[in-house]
């Protein structure tokens, strides 16, 4: 019997993840190609899963339907799959896996700005001594081509390589992109709900959770927006990528708005990094506008938009531009979906005067199932105006749009949030320059700091 080391080498699998019948697991455990080690472990006095490094008190015990008896299974990484005490995790152990050496992998075309360059050069030469680099690049500077001089070296080299990213949304958006850029090489995307589950191709984008399945996998591991919800507050996702990395491995992180941990190291100068201040088009990032509404919070109770929201749908520099408008909460998008088919339906017109008007209006969010068809018809220009929650602030690109935050200094829009959703705006050479409003009863320290970090990205773009 032969097995591809491909398809298992670099994970840690549960019995219910290996496509292999009872006689065939057996015969692969006698010829030593897999080892069993325990889902937890003991440590001193404590009890540890050897998936996600929880213990206590995210192990609980349960009434186990497998073997009968109660134990103590994981509750930090049930989403990938429960673990529990009566299970066992297999792990390669036969021979490595013979990733391809690939003569001239890339077939992007592209010219990177000098500034690109420079980051380029630098992901590249740290790729190449296994080192560790942060990327720090203003919204819509264009990291994913910076990327491609690494990948391609690293490539050459016959590593594996991958880029996780928290948001599914961004792994879709990124495959297309890497397969055209990529066509020779096996290029996978892993998510929950993706329709390739294998896991073996030599350039995988996964989100942050599914690194969770690896062990000791890749020789470089590319992390996008390491700023954004959950990756930055989930510790269980940081285990989850250090052991994804084989034991030599190059470490690339890249975020438009780094948190404090980030530019402390920077500033400690111990954490190695590179700065690209302007986008690739050459123009600078808009700066939000505020907008006072007073009342704005009783109106939104009822379900109704504040006239500033309608006044300023009305006086658009530019009706043409599609519209994205960022709400705090779920419940408050449905709310206002009904609203918003009766009120924005003559700026929706407006937007796209040929289409029907019952589907101008859409309302996206991260549990809706047909979040993934409404964004791809809003890149299409099927869809005038989506109603967002912040599931969109990031890794998602249009060409022309305009962006409205409506109750912007509610808690959830934290100054990343606010930075991230602004650069949804003029993100295109031909439209460069998309309007973004805060719409607020009341300003907050996120709103301020927000307008800072942008008018300083700016002058510093001027500046160089």
């Amino acid at each position: 019997m032969e097995l591809d080391p491909k398809r298992y080498a670099g994970k840690r699998l549960l019995r219910r993840e290996i496509p292999l019948s009872t006689n065939a697991l057996r015969e692969a455990l006698q010829h030593q190609h897999f080892k069993q080690i325990p889902t937890l472990r003991k440590e001193k006095s404590s009890m540890y899963c050897n998936r996600c490094n929880a213990t206590l008190p995210h192990l609980q015990n349960i009434d186990c339907q497998i073997c009968g008896s109660k134990h103590l299974y994981c509750r930090n990484c049930i989403q990938m799959g429960r673990v529990s005490f009566c299970e066992t995790f297999y792990e390669w152990a036969g021979p490595e896996p013979d990733w391809h050496i690939h003569d001239n992998p890339c077939a992007w075309e592209g010219e990177l700005t000098r500034h690109q360059q420079i980051a380029a050069d630098a992901i590249d030469q740290t790729m190449k001594q296994n080192g560790k680099l942060l990327v720090h690049a203003v919204c819509g500077a264009g990291k994913t081509e910076m990327l491609f001089q690494g990948i391609t070296t690293s490539l050459q080299q016959g590593k594996r390589i991958c880029l996780a990213t928290p948001r599914a949304d961004v792994v879709r958006e990124l495959l297309p992109r890497f397969q055209q850029a990529f066509p020779t090489v096996s290029v996978q995307a892993l998510y929950g709900g993706s329709p390739d589950k294998t896991g073996d191709g030599q350039l995988i984008l996964a989100t942050t959770h599914q690194l969770l399945r690896f062990y000791h996998a890749f020789d470089v591991l590319i992390i996008d927006e390491i700023d954004a919800f959950p990756f930055h507050a989930d510790p269980m996702l940081h285990v989850a990528s250090e052991k994804a990395k084989k034991p030599t491995c190059a470490s690339i992180f890249l975020t438009a708005t780094p948190r404090q941990k980030e530019k402390r190291q920077i500033a400690a100068k111990t954490l190695p990094h590179v700065f690209v201040p302007v986008r690739f088009h050459g123009q600078p990032l808009p700066v939000p506008a505020s907008k006072l509404c007073f009342g704005m919070h009783k109106q939104l109770r009822k379900g109704t938009f504040p006239k500033g929201l309608l006044h300023w749908f009305n006086n658009r520099r530019n009706p043409t531009r599609q519209v994205l408008v960022f709400l705090p909460t779920v419940v408050l998008a449905d709310t206002l979906q009904d609203e918003a088919m009766e009120v924005l339906r003559p700026s929706a017109q407006k937007i796209l005067p040929k289409r029907e008007a019952e589907t101008l209006i859409r309302t996206v969010y991260a549990a809706d199932k047909d979040r993934e068809a409404k964004v791809q018809a809003f890149r299409n220009r099927e869809i005038a105006i989506i109603l967002t929650t912040t599931i969109l602030e990031r890794g998602v690109t249009f060409p022309s749009v305009d962006v409205a935050i409506l109750d912007a200094a509610h808690d959830v829009f934290d100054e990343a949030a606010l930075v991230q959703i602004a650069g949804r705006a003029g993100r295109s050479p031909a439209d460069p320059t998309g309007e973004v409003v805060f719409f607020h009863e009341g300003r907050s320290d996120a709103m301020d700091k927000a307008v800072r970090a942008i008018q300083d990205m700016n002058r510093r773009a001027k500046r160089l």
